[in-house]
C-alpha cells in the first residue's frame, strides 16, 4: 500500500500536469495498521512530512512549482503566511489552534486610536478621508519628530529631526520598497544577516539586486565586525562592493538587539565604506532587561530609519509606518511615493496622531508587560527540555520572538524543524514557524531552527508551550529512532562491504 502511495506522489511531482488544481481530500486507510494517510490538496501549496508518531502530516513546504508571471515574481513565498493559512483552515474545520507563528499583537489598536478613527468617519463633522500630502499628514509627522526628541534625546538645533525628513508609509513594507527603489539599482549588492526577515531578501531579489549574506556571530548578532569582515572578503576576492545593508534591531527572528555602542559602530562602518545603512527599528519599544534601544539617526544622518505602527502600537492591519530619510533622499522618495502609493491610508494616519497620548502609552506599556511574561514562560518551558541547549536559544532582548536551534543531535533526515512544525500543528494545534523562512537558503540551518511568537495572550502562550512539551517527547523519540536506524544501516553496509 505504501509503495502505491509513494508511486502516486512521485508521479504527481514529476507530472507535466502540475498546473491542475486539486481540491478536497484523498484518504487512504490502512486497516491492518490503523494508520490514516491524508493528502490535502489546497491549490498547489501542499506537501507532506512525517509526524511525531511516524504518520504523514500535511504541511506547506517550498515545493518546486511552475510559476506564472514575470521573472521578478519568481521569489519565495513568505512562509509564515503559508503556515497561517493552514492554521486558519484547521480552525475552520473546528480545531482549537494556538497561533504562535505570526508576530501580531492580539490586543488591537489602542482605545484612543480606535475612537479617533470612528470619530473621523462618523463625525460630526464627518471627515472626507481624501488624499494627503505624499509624505503624510503634517500633524502626524510633527508627532514623530517630537517622539525622537523625547525617546532618543534628538533635540536642539543639531539633533531635532525636521518634519521634511519624515515620510509616512504604507506599513514598513511600503518603506522597504521606497528605500530599496531610491537607493539601489539592478545588480547592486545589498547585505542582509544570515538569520533575518525573509521579505528583505525576497523584495531585493525581485528588484534585481544581488544579496550578500553576512553570517551572524555566536550571539546571533550581525555587528560592524561581521560586516567589515565581509567587506574585506569581497575586496580580496575581487567581488562587487556592498552598496547597502538592511538590519533590524531588535531582530526578527532572533530577538537580539544591538546596544548603543554597537549601533554607533555599525553607522561608522557603513559611512566609512559608502554603504547605505537601512535601520529597521519596528520593534523599538518592546524590549526587556537593562538594554536600551538606540536609533541609527543618533549617529548618522546618512542612515535611513524605518519604523512601523504594527508592533509596539498594535496596529498591524492599519498598514502604517514611517521613514526618517537623509536630506539627499527627500525628493527621490517623495517622487516614488507619489507614483507608487500616492499616500499612506488617510484614516490610519488620522487615528495614529493619538498614539503618543498619555493614556495610549499607558495602554501600550501594559502590552509590553504582558509580552515580558509570555517571553519568560516560553524560556522557562524551553529550559525544561534538556535536549535543547541554552546556547542554542537566541537571547530575545526585544521584539516578540524566541528563536531556537535544535542542534545537530536533535534532527534526522526528513525530521528537521520543518517537519516538526508541520506535525506540531497537525497533531497538537500549535503553530510555530520553521527557520526556512529566515535563514540563508543555501544553509541547512533553516531546517534546524524555528521561531516562537509570544505576541498572544498569556493563557494561549502557556497552553501552547505545554502542548509543545508533550509533543516533544514523542517527536524526539522518533528522531532518535531514525538516527539509530541510520547508524545500524551504516554498520550493515560496512559489514557487507567486507
Amino acid at each position: 500500500m505504501f509503495s502505491f502511495l509513494e508511486m502516486a506522489w512521485l508521479y504527481y511531482n514529476e507530472s507535466k500536469t502540475r498546473s491542475l488544481v486539486f481540491a478536497g481530500m484523498i484518504v487512504f486507510t490502512l486497516l491492518n495498521s490503523g494508520v490514516s494517510v491524508i493528502f490535502a490538496y489546497v491549490g498547489r501549496d501542499v506537501w507532506s512530512a512525517p509526524s511525531s508518531n511516524g504518520k504523514i502530516a500535511t504541511n506547506i513546504n517550498n515545493v518546486e512549482r511552475e510559476h506564472g508571471g514575470s521573472s521578478r515574481s519568481q521569489i519565495a513565498s513568505f512562509k509564515v503566511l503559508d503556515i497561517l493559512r493552514r492554521a486558519n483552515a484547521l480552525e475552520r474545520e473546528g480545531r482549537d489552534i494556538l497561533h504562535l507563528e505570526v508576530g501580531q499583537p492580539e490586543s488591537g489598536a489602542p482605545a484612543l486610536v480606535a475612537k479617533a478613527a470612528a470619530d473621523a468617519l462618523t463625525g460630526p463633522p464627518r471627515k472626507v478621508m481624501g488624499y494627503t500630502e505624499a509624505c503624510g499628514l503634517p500633524a502626524l509627522r510633527q508627532k514623530i519628530t517630537a517622539h525622537y526628541g523625547n525617546k532618543y534625546g534628538l533635540k536642539g538645533e543639531e539633533g531635532t529631526i525636521d518634519i521634511k525628513n519624515i515620510v509616512i508609509t504604507t506599513g514598513s513594507s511600503g518603506a522597504f520598497l521606497l528605500a530599496f527603489t531610491a537607493c539601489f539599482d539592478v545588480g547592486d549588492v545589498v547585505a542582509v544577516a544570515s538569520s533575518g526577515y525573509p521579505c528583505y531578501r525576497n523584495i531585493l531579489k525581485s528588484m534585481g539586486c544581488e544579496i550578500a549574506t553576512v553570517p551572524i556571530n555566536e550571539d546571533f548578532k550581525l555587528t560592524a565586525k561581521e560586516l567589515l569582515s565581509e567587506v574585506r572578503r569581497r575586496e580580496t576576492e575581487g567581488l562587487k562592493p556592498i552598496k547597502g545593508l538592511i538590519l533590524s534591531s531588535p531582530s526578527n527572528p532572533t530577538g537580539v538587539m544591538l546596544d548603543k555602542a554597537e549601533v554607533e559602530a555599525m553607522c561608522i562602518a557603513c559611512d566609512d565604506n559608502n554603504i547605505q545603512f537601512i535601520s529597521d527599528e519596528i520593534y523599538h519599544g518592546i524590549t526587556y532587561g537593562t538594554k536600551v534601544e538606540a536609533t541609527a539617526r543618533s549617529f548618522s544622518k546618512n542612515a535611513i530609519v524605518i519604523n512601523s505602527f504594527s508592533k509596539y502600537y498594535s496596529m498591524s492591519g492599519w498598514r502604517l509606518g514611517w521613514m526618517v530619510v537623509p536630506d539627499r533622499l527627500i525628493d527621490p522618495i517623495n517622487r516614488l511615493q507619489q507614483n507608487m502609493f500616492i499616500n499612506a491610508p488617510t484614516i490610519s494616519q488620522t487615528a495614529a496622531i493619538m498614539c503618543w497620548e498619555e493614556d495610549t502609552i499607558r495602554e501600550l506599556e501594559s502590552h509590553v508587560a504582558k509580552y515580558s511574561k509570555n517571553r519568560e514562560r516560553v524560556l522557562q518551558e524551553l529550559e525544561n527540555i534538556p535536549e535543547i541547549e541554552e546556547k542554542n536559544i537566541a537571547p530575545a532582548d526585544g521584539g516578540l520572538y524566541v528563536y531556537v536551534d535544535l542542534g545537530k543531535d536533535n534532527v534526522a533526515p526528513d525530521l528537521g524543524s520543518v517537519a516538526m512544525c508541520s506535525a506540531l500543528l497537525e497533531e497538537e494545534g500549535v503553530a510555530f514557524t520553521p527557520g526556512i523562512d529566515f535563514e540563508d537558503p543555501k544553509s541547512e540551518l533553516g531546517d534546524r531552527r524555528f521561531r516562537i511568537s509570544y505576541a498572544g495572550s498569556i493563557d494561549n502562550v502557556s497552553d501552547a508551550m505545554k502542548r509543545f512539551r508533550t509533543f516533544w517527547i514523542r517527536w524526539h523519540a522518533n528522531v532518535k529512532s531514525k538516527q539509530y536506524e541510520m547508524f545500524f544501516e551504516r554498520i550493515r553496509r560496512r559489514t557487507r562491504a567486507t
